[in-house]
């Protein structure tokens, strides 16, 4: 068994390398991402390994078939940059459900006591001797509502990190947890009342741009936006506004709807042609990280190991159907992935 594995970087590699050990996998890093200009590099393997930035379109999907691979092992939850609709026949599609739903839940939290708590700014005046406090006075996140819109595994387990700050906690999701312990409203009511909205759900038509001008404009003045989901889950032009009329309080942002060609690279020494992102960071209520709220040891030990089980398991005949991705799955009564078997 032949894995391509694309935009690489050393991190990955140590925690493949080990779960593939002793197997039949053989594993080609490429630090490039997969794309059409780059798709060309999986000729005669089985499988390629993508991740968040890597675009699997309709032309990568036909080159990708074309060539004899079987096989996208995503080690990743999300599969927005994925067409699974065009893969079904042709290309079977695999990910990580849950690599590790507490780094992200922390993280999110790690930035909203930065932003508030003005941690970063602190950080950089005590390293030049400057121990002045103006400027940093923030405010108590006890007794604030909070507005978390998704309850999948990473938003419920950030709802009971906030319980531990007294916070009041509201949900948004258009399938609500039947055992949740925190209330659920409808959208509108949740950007109203909330003093922090924080985004834990999937990137799909409906949520695309689910925070934009109309979105921001229902908001209570001053409120703090978070998103370690998807970039294109928030209008960034509508954030940009939204910020400079001080609608916005703040904002928080591992992930960036044009991330793409930016994000895990070093562009120090380069001017970012980017002018949104570049304002954005230039503002003083904006934090922005570059998508690693998932970067910890146990989620990159996890990512590693469920997806060399993914690929083993596939061409060994034993797959998990709970982890491929099929746009049939909910339109169709007798399915085969709930039969236990591969979608095709």
């Amino acid at each position: 068994m032949k894995l391509a594995f694309f935009d690489a970087k050393p991190y990955d590699m140590e925690g493949f390398d080990r779960c593939a050990e002793g197997t039949e996998l053989e594993i080609k890093y490429f630090e490039t991402r997969l794309n059409e200009d780059t798709v060309s590099l999986a000729a005669g393997f089985d499988a390629v390994c993508v991740f968040v930035n890597d675009t699997v379109n309709k032309r990568v999907v036909d080159k990708l078939s074309e060539m004899g691979v079987k096989m996208i092992a995503l080690r990743c939850a999300g599969f927005n940059n994925v067409d699974v609709k065009e893969c079904y026949g042709k290309l079977h599609v695999y990910r990580v459900p849950a690599y590790s739903p507490y780094a992200v839940a922390e993280f999110a939290m790690a930035m909203i006591l930065t932003i508030v708590r003005r941690t970063h700014k602190a950080y950089n005046r005590t390293r030049e001797f400057n121990f002045s406090l103006s400027g940093l006075v923030g405010f108590d996140l006890h007794g604030k509502t909070v507005g978390i819109i998704g309850t999948g595994k990473i938003g419920r387990i950030f709802a009971d990190v906030c319980k531990g700050f007294g916070v009041k906690l509201l949900a948004y999701d258009k399938y609500p947890a039947k055992d949740a312990d925190f209330s659920y409203v409808e959208l509108p009511e949740l950007l109203q009342r909330s003093d922090i909205i924080s985004l834990h759900c999937p990137l799909t038509e409906e949520t695309d741009h689910i925070i934009d001008k109309k979105a921001i404009a229902q908001m209570k003045p001053g409120a703090i936006i978070v998103n370690t989901s998807r970039g294109a889950l928030v209008d960034t032009e509508a954030l940009i506004e939204g910020l400079k009329e001080k609608q916005v309080g703040a904002a928080c942002l591992d992930v960036y709807e044009e991330e793409g060609d930016l994000f895990y690279e070093d562009f120090s020494g380069h001017i970012v042609r980017d002018d949104k992102l570049v304002r954005l960071i230039s503002m003083p209520n904006v934090l922005v990280t570059s998508h690693q709220a998932y970067l910890t040891e146990e989620a990159l030990g996890n990512i590693a190991e469920t997806t060399v089980d993914n690929i083993l398991r596939f061409f060994q005949g034993e797959p998990d159907a709970e982890r491929e991705v099929c746009y049939r799955c909910e339109k169709q009564a007798d399915c085969r992935k709930k039969r236990q078997k591969k979608c095709f």
